[in-house]
C-alpha cells in the first residue's frame, strides 16, 4: 500500500504530495537513504514527514555503510 498525503500546504500554498518510503502499522515512517553519511537535513526531512503524517516515530536508514546498524537513526517527536 502506498501512503500519499493530501496536498501539503506551506503558508497557504500547495507545495506537493509526500509519498512515504515505508509506513509500518500506521505508527512509524521508515525513510531510506543511500548517501556517504547522514546529514542534519535528512533528519529534518524525516521530522517534517512525521509532522505531516501525524506520526511520532521514524527510522532513517542509510544503506551506504559497511555495517548497517551504523546507518540507522531513530527519531521520535
Amino acid at each position: 500500500m502506498i501512503f500519499t498525503t493530501p496536498g501539503v500546504q506551506y503558508k497557504g500554498h500547495d507545495v506537493g504530495n509526500y509519498v512515504a518510503d515505508l509506513i509500518v502499522e500506521k505508527r512509524a515512517i521508515i525513510e531510506v537513504k543511500a548517501v556517504s553519511r547522514l546529514a542534519p537535513v535528512h533528519t529534518a526531512q524525516l521530522i517534517n514527514y512525521l509532522k505531516i503524517c501525524n506520526l511520532r516515530a521514524g527510522l532513517l536508514i542509510n544503506f551506504n555503510v559497511s555495517i548497517l546498524k551504523e546507518g540507522i537513526k531513530h527519531v521520535v517527536l
